[in-house]
C-alpha cells in the first residue's frame, strides 16, 4: 500500500488529463489499482514498478474512454470588445481552445501527447509500455497532433465568424 500511497496524486494527474474528466479519472484509477494488485506478483523487475503502474493505469483509461463515449457540448468563445480584459482573459482563452481541443481526440491520441508531453517518455518507450509497435505511437502522435492543430483551426474560424456578426 506504501508503494502505491507515494504515487496516487501523479497517477490520477495522468488518469485525469488522459480522461479530461474527474469522476472517470478516479474510476479509472480506482480499477487501474486493483488490476496492480492483483497482477503484482507478476512483476518480474521490482525497480520498473512505476514504469509498470504508469503502463496498467494508461491501459485502464483507454479501456475506460472506449467504454463511455460520452459527447461533450461545444463551448462558444464570447467576443470580448474591452482590449484590457482580452489580454487578462487571452491565456483563459487559449487554454480553454486547447482543451476543448484535447477533448476532441481519441483516447489513444490523449494518452500518447500525456505519456509523451506530460510524462517525458520516448515513442519507442511507450510503444513497449501501450505493448504496440513503434510505427503506431507515431502515427497517433501525428494524428493527435494534425487534430489537435484542426480543431484550434475550427475554433479559430468559427470565433472569427461569431465575431463579424455580432
Amino acid at each position: 500500500m506504501d508503494l502505491v500511497r507515494a504515487r496516487v496524486d501523479r497517477l490520477f494527474a495522468i488518469a485525469r488529463r488522459i480522461l479530461r474528466d474527474v469522476d472517470r479519472a478516479e474510476d479509472a484509477l480506482q480499477d487501474a489499482l486493483v488490476i496492480a494488485w492483483r497482477d503484482l506478483p507478476s512483476l518480474r523487475d521490482p525497480d520498473r514498478f512505476d514504469y509498470w503502474l504508469q503502463r496498467v493505469l494508461t491501459n485502464m483509461c483507454i479501456e475506460h474512454a472506449r467504454r463511455d463515449r460520452r459527447r461533450y457540448a461545444k463551448l462558444e468563445v464570447l467576443v470580448v470588445d474591452d482590449h484590457a480584459a482580452r489580454d487578462e482573459l487571452a491565456g483563459v482563452v487559449d487554454r480553454d481552445v486547447v482543451d476543448r481541443a484535447f477533448r476532441r481526440l481519441k483516447a489513444e491520441e490523449r494518452a500518447v501527447l500525456v505519456l509523451r508531453y506530460y510524462l517525458g517518455y520516448e515513442p519507442a518507450t511507450i510503444a513497449e509500455m501501450l505493448g504496440v509497435p513503434g510505427g503506431t505511437i507515431r502515427s497517433r502522435l501525428h494524428h493527435a497532433h494534425r487534430a489537435m492543430r484542426a480543431a484550434i483551426d475550427a475554433d479559430a474560424r468559427a470565433t472569427a465568424v461569431g465575431g463579424q456578426s455580432a
